[in-house]
């Protein structure tokens, strides 16, 4: 039963090995506020969002996120440095570790669903060791009505315990964190971590096996919105690439930031119920959706607040990987219920911190089929340890950390629904111009968004070489015009007064993008290989 007062909501979690009733069912987003407060696990911030740090990890974890091989997943999943196996036995012994530490603690129970789009709903139960990662599900999954709760049967279940250490020899971890899926037993596993990420990320990966292999859905690492006339744009990109930013736009309804379902119907779903967005660097100015979502019901991650509890989003002392969460409700203009039709405009977007890729360019469907399976950004200085120079990151399909099948799977799938939907396709440069990191400057927003609406409104013009260049090293086709764009910002080229140092550049990358290509060559065809730049060195 539940122990606080506020709520006269009841559960038993018998059946998952939990025995006490220490347990906190569905509670508000106010009252878990106010426990992570009372508690001293955060601190209330002047926009009126709670502030709380996730401790030792302010990130995923990559190398430490399994996948238990079992009938379901043995044949099924690419198995490597991403997709590591786990041995049932061993998943077995862990959880009842975890189940038994958490029979010593007060727990935070919620249920909630992922998928908009009813006939795709997954219902979740969620328990959670802290107030605040519980709140972290409210607002990052989808919330059933009080009816919908009557009945309701979890069908996977997330286990988090951030206070628990594994022991790696015994418990066949790599080290004391972990994130597993047990396909079979529908749960995932999470201990030894704060990051709250874990948690949706780890939903998301199970519903990027789940869709396509059950389902006959392509699930993505995209946001999306939609126009006034119905047209549904979506936007992938990694971490840092603009994603959250670019689809939160007043002149458009937010489906949702970061996952979401292109059914064979051709309707687009968001999996979430909320947005998890980096806020570094921040502006009220810049991003006032963004910005305005961070009151009372919002999450700030690893922030530093001053004494008047004012946030520094300058400040990365703790981490660069600074975040905020709230529910999609915080934003004004949003699409109810979280669902798109008519897909337009599909955008890959990419932080080139080599400043060499055009700031907008269409692609031909052998070019995005490639550009999706390669799912390249940068890294910039100073990001990560040792890393002084822009460094090519390639991720496949804009999220291969989720990503449990091969990666052609799912550009199988999505070059399907382009040439069934007749999209368009842009690759989108965020990152830099007039030169690399350290030499050149951010691309600014306001042109990258003009370009967006360029593209969706039609003003880029049709493909033809009148309207467009093509790019001597990638190929791609690069507009000769842009409305609110000044021409020189639209040739890469152009902006850094140095051909030579250009060039070579260009074919570093170009060059690198070969390279990450090689281990998917065997499952593209000739026409996807030739999608990517096509000549090696300068």
């Amino acid at each position: 039963m539940a122990t606080n007062a506020q709520s006269t909501k009841t559960i038993s979690l018998h059946k998952d090995g939990i025995t006490h009733d220490n347990i906190h069912y569905q509670l508000s987003s106010a009252e878990l506020h106010d426990i992570t407060i009372a508690k001293g696990m955060g601190v209330e911030s002047s926009l009126g969002a709670i502030a709380v740090n996730t401790g030792e990890f302010t990130g995923r974890s990559p190398m430490d996120r399994f996948i238990v091989k079992d009938e379901i997943t043995e044949d099924k999943v690419w198995w490597g440095n991403i997709n590591i196996p786990f041995d049932s036995t061993k998943f077995d012994a862990l959880h009842e570790k975890v189940i038994s530490y958490l029979n010593e603690k007060e727990l935070f129970v919620r249920d909630a669903y992922a998928c908009a789009e009813d006939d795709y709903r997954l219902n979740i139960r969620v328990i959670n060791e802290y107030p605040w990662s519980n709140m972290f599900a409210y607002n990052m999954f989808l919330r059933p009505t009080e009816a919908e709760l009557e009945n309701f049967i979890p069908e996977w279940t997330v286990i988090n315990a951030p206070g628990f250490m594994a022991d790696a020899e015994v418990d066949g971890t790599r080290q004391h964190n972990f994130a597993i899926l047990n396909f079979s037993k529908k749960i995932a596993l999470i201990g030894g971590t704060g990051y709250t990420g874990e948690i949706k990320k780890g939903i998301f990966s199970a519903l990027n096996f789940i869709l396509p292999v059950f389902k006959n859905t392509l699930p993505m690492h995209c946001s999306a919105n939609v126009g006034e006339a119905g047209d549904t744009s979506i936007f992938f990109g990694l971490s840092g690439t603009g994603k959250t930013t670019l689809s939160t736009d007043p002149n458009r309804k937010l489906i949702g930031d970061d996952e979401h379902g292109w059914t064979a119907e051709n309707t687009v779903f968001n999996f979430e119920g909320g947005c998890y967005a980096k806020v570094i660097n921040l502006s009220k100015e810049n991003e006032p959706e963004i910005y305005g979502a961070i009151k009372k019901g919002a999450i700030l991650e690893n922030v530093i607040l001053n004494d008047a509890g004012e946030v520094d989003f300058e400040d990365t002392s703790i981490t660069q990987n600074t975040r905020v969460s709230y529910p999609i409700y915080h934003i004004d203009n949003i699409q109810e219920p979280s669902i798109g039709k008519n897909v337009k405009n599909i955008f890959f977007l990419t932080a080139d911190a080599f400043g060499v890729l055009p700031p907008i360019s269409k692609l031909t469907p052998a070019q995005a089929a490639y550009h999706f399976i390669s799912g390249y950004t940068a890294k910039v200085a100073g990001t990560e340890a040792g890393v002084v120079e822009p460094q090519p990151s390639f991720s496949a399909c804009f999220g291969a950390p989720f990503m449990p099948l091969h990666p052609a799977k799912y550009a199988e799938m999505l070059s399907q629904k382009m040439q069934e939907s007749g999209v368009d396709v842009w690759l989108v440069n965020t990152g830099w111009t007039g030169g690399p990191y350290g030499v050149g400057t951010r691309m600014k927003l306001k042109y990258t968004r003009a370009m967006i609406s360029a593209a969706m409104s039609g003003e880029l013009g049709l493909y033809n070489y009148d309207n467009y260049h093509i790019h001597s090293v990638f190929g791609v086709a690069q507009p000769r015009e842009c409305p609110g764009v000044p021409t020189k910002v639209l040739s890469p080229r152009a902006t850094w007064n140095d051909d030579e140092a250009y060039y070579k550049t260009a074919f570093k990358l170009s060059n690198a993008f070969r390279e990450n290509f090689k281990k998917f060559e065997a499952h593209a065809n000739e026409e996807i290989r030739r999608g990517g730049p096509q000549r090696y060195a300068y």
